[in-house]
């Protein structure tokens, strides 16, 4: 009570009190936006901040663009990179020779903003030595056949993905310190150490100790750890990173900083006019979103914060003034909206049909099986009498499922396809369904097959591929923007 009252009483004789209390975020950066570290610094680091306001900061750095393409594979395409040549005995060494000049080239971009060119370009060729030098000994282990290839394949992967992040983030600590900011550089790759920490062990221990209200800390997207970040998350792991910092710090709230809005839909196929921003959603939205390959935040990042209870905020690098989306636990629109259309024209729709499936107990457990053999996972299923479809991404391992399926079930189809997704905090209404679908048939787009839970936060329509931007801008137009 006596708190209460002296809380109250601070506040209306200095009422600016409230805001000399520092808020401690912690900042995921992007590749895409790293690689204009020009706007990041202006925007984002510097801002209108003077002296400590640039402190309580701790941001976490993707590589530069493209630059773990080029270590693992295309994360699209599925272009090999160094790691499949070093899997397959290919020149990997020569490889790792012809990343570094990209990479010092890299380098070269950024010396109008003060980065130091022979500091810069001695750390990467140090660091790149020294994966060269595990990866070589790693090889004469494979090959000595005592131990399991693919377990040395797999820490391989580890060393190759942290080289992107310990680049970009050196090189943006040494800018900041050029431009008069105290910048820390918190490597959490290990390439210095043999310590056998777990991913939560190393982070704590590389941040105990740092006074955040004195220095911008500046982490590696990729962290060491006996269990392998890249083992359990593969490519979302700086995402990964990113939560376990803020969880670990106490953050006041975690900022990922994108290219984009969070909007309505894809401006590029709707227009940036019909691109409405989502202003607040909650964390059931967002794993909505990652299931169809629109990340606002991996899913295995978001769980973390929202039981930690702290919010995300999606931001645009390129506009730093824009509040941007707000990702809380308990958020539920006031409005009865759909927020989001999205979804991706990269799937295949897979039916699997059998007239003794009728009143079968466990059939389509006997499916599920084979996914798991095949490590697949599906985004929509649905079931009637005799059918299950299922709709997977289109990728060489579902296709190499999809051969298993046809061995083993009686009938299988399979049809390339696109899912259109309707995704809002305040969608369980009766009319919404209704709208969507008439948005769809005045578009001429027809619905092969629909799914909803009970939840209600997300419909979900298969179409043809080729009907994909269509649909998108014919549900975005019926359903977000406002007449």
């Amino acid at each position: 009570m006596f708190f209460g009252i002296y809380i109250f009483f601070i506040l209306f004789l200095y009422p600016n009190y409230i805001y000399c209390v520092k808020m401690l975020t912690v900042e995921k950066i992007g590749g895409t936006s790293m690689s204009q570290f020009q706007d990041v610094l202006a925007n984002i680091i510097k801002g209108k901040r003077k002296e400590n306001e640039l402190y309580n900061r701790i941001f976490v750095v993707s590589a530069y663009n493209n630059v773990t393409n080029w270590l693992l594979e295309h994360k699209k395409t599925g272009a090999p990179g160094i790691y499949v040549k070093f899997v397959e005995d290919g020149d990997y060494s020569a490889a790792l020779d012809e990343l570094c000049d990209k990479l010092i080239q890299l380098n070269r971009g950024f010396a109008d903003i003060k980065l130091d060119q022979e500091v810069a370009d001695k750390f990467i060729k140090d660091r790149i030595q020294q994966a060269k030098n595990y990866l070589y000994s790693m090889h004469n282990v494979a090959g000595s056949g005592y131990v399991n290839k693919a377990n040395i394949f797999l820490a391989a992967r580890e060393i190759l993905s942290s080289i992107g992040e310990a680049h970009s983030a050196f090189n943006s600590v040494n800018i900041c310190q050029n431009n008069g900011i105290n910048a820390t550089f918190v490597d959490l790759c290990g390439f210095n150490d043999s310590e056998s920490l777990t991913i939560d062990e190393r982070i704590k221990k590389e941040f105990s100790g740092i006074d955040f209200s004195k220095t911008l800390c500046i982490a590696t997207g990729y962290t060491k750890g006996i269990e392998g970040i890249m083992r359990a998350f593969d490519r979302g792991y700086s995402e990964v990173t990113f939560s376990k910092i803020a969880v670990e710090v106490k953050a006041d709230e975690a900022i990922i900083h994108k290219e984009f809005h969070l909007s309505s839909a894809d401006p590029k196929l709707v227009g940036t006019e019909n691109s409405i921003v989502v202003g607040n959603t909650n964390f059931m939205v967002a794993d909505q979103l990652a299931d169809v390959g629109m990340e606002a935040i991996h899913p295995k990042a978001a769980k973390p914060l929202e039981l930690a209870g702290i919010n995300i905020r999606i931001k645009n690098t390129f506009e730093p003034e824009h509040p941007g989306t707000l990702i809380s636990k308990n958020y539920i629109s006031k409005e009865t909206k759909v927020e989001i259309v999205s979804g991706t024209d990269k799937v295949l729709a897979i039916e699997v049909h059998d007239p003794m499936m009728v009143g079968e107990v466990g059939y389509d457990l006997k499916v599920m099986q084979v996914f798991a053999k095949h490590d697949v996972s599906y985004i929509l299923k649905t079931t009637n009498a005799n059918c299950i479809t299922m709709v997977v991404w289109d990728k060489q391992k579902s296709k190499d499922l999809i051969k298993e399926l046809k061995e083993t079930c009686y009938e299988v189809v399979v049809k390339e396809a696109a899912i259109v997704c309707c995704i809002g905090t305040n969608i369980a209404h009766p009319g919404i369904l209704c709208k969507a679908a008439q948005a769809l048939s005045d578009s001429g787009v027809n619905i092969d097959c629909f799914a909803q839970s009970l939840r209600q936060v997300n419909m979900q329509f298969v179409i043809e591929r080729g009907d994909y931007s269509k649909a998108v801008v014919a549900l975005n137009n019926a359903l977000c923007v406002k007449k």
